[in-house]
């Protein structure tokens, strides 16, 4: 559980010119985040693509970052979906055995009623190998995971061990925060209000700006882990701009084309998503030059 306080980073996946998952990138993009101090990454986030990613694809993703991370830093794997019955069979055929856990988001599209939510997790934590991190992300998946089916899965199933909150309603956090039972751990899903999260007693965050600034993102959290919010909200107000640039049109199109320009991948998504706009991209260039 310690492993998983601090910043996390749910890692991009990068693409040739030819649509190929790009694993020298790959490499060089963990090397740059283990590199700038993070705790742990989490492969096949929603950040990874990974709609778009075969099965196959996400095996030699996982495999692939196991070897070249190297223990340097704990790994989390996403597994989600939103059919239950397959999700539970791919618990059982992936490969999770160097995984700390998995990060799971609420099933999307579905739209199913909080009942369903919660039984597709009481299923989802049976079958997993590794302990279980919900991940609630309503603009993604259409339906909010609210705070009361948060905590009675964290009350009544014992492989689930955190939330990756991220529906942007600070009033939820707090509710999670008041009733979580001892243990259980609380992460920030956004950015843009990971420190006010924080300084709501939340345990760490699961960060898509520290692939690009996993040093100043980093230092960020550890300040208010020291509840030093002063120091915090200075390098959070450096950053401000940057959080808006990269979920303006879309994720991860935004932190894609800050990574591009880092010179660390291509600037190449696989539809139906595509690069930022020319005029949004010019920003980037922008902020970086002057940042």
């Amino acid at each position: 559980m310690e492993q998983l306080k601090g910043t996390g980073v749910a890692i991009v996946t990068p693409f040739t010119q030819k649509e190929a998952v790009d694993f020298n990138a790959l490499g060089k993009l963990i090397d740059h985040i283990i590199k700038g101090g993070v705790n742990y990454v989490v492969a096949l986030g929603t950040t990874g693509e990974t709609p778009v990613l075969s099965k196959e694809e996400k095996k030699e993703i996982i495999e692939f970052t196991y070897q070249h991370v190297n223990n340097r830093v704990p790994i989390v794997i996403g597994m989600g979906g939103n059919d239950t019955r397959t999700l539970v069979k791919d618990l059982e055929s992936y490969p999770l055995e160097g995984a700390v856990a998995v990060l799971s988001a609420s099933p999307y599209y579905n739209k199913p009623s909080q009942q369903g939510i919660y039984e597709h997790y009481k299923l989802v934590a049976a079958a997993s190998p590794k302990p279980v991190i919900l991940y609630n992300v309503p603009g993604r998946t259409g339906r909010n995971m609210t705070a009361a089916t948060t905590i009675m899965l964290a009350r009544e199933v014992p492989n689930i061990i955190a939330i990756k909150e991220a529906s942007g309603d600070l009033s939820q956090c707090m509710e999670i925060l008041k009733d979580k039972p001892e243990g259980f751990m609380a992460m920030s899903g956004d950015d843009n209000l990971a420190l006010s999260q924080m300084a709501c007693g939340m345990d760490g965050v699961i960060s898509v700006a520290a692939n690009a600034f996993p040093a100043e993102f980093s230092q960020m959290i550890q300040y208010c882990i020291a509840q030093n919010f002063v120091a915090a909200k200075r390098v959070n107000d450096q950053l401000s701009e940057a959080y808006t640039l990269m979920f303006e049109e879309n994720n991860p199109a935004g932190i894609k084309a800050f990574l591009t320009e880092m010179g660390i991948m291509e600037n190449v998504l696989r539809l139906p998503l595509v690069p930022l706009s020319h005029s949004l991209h010019e920003k980037v260039k922008k902020y970086l030059v002057h940042s």
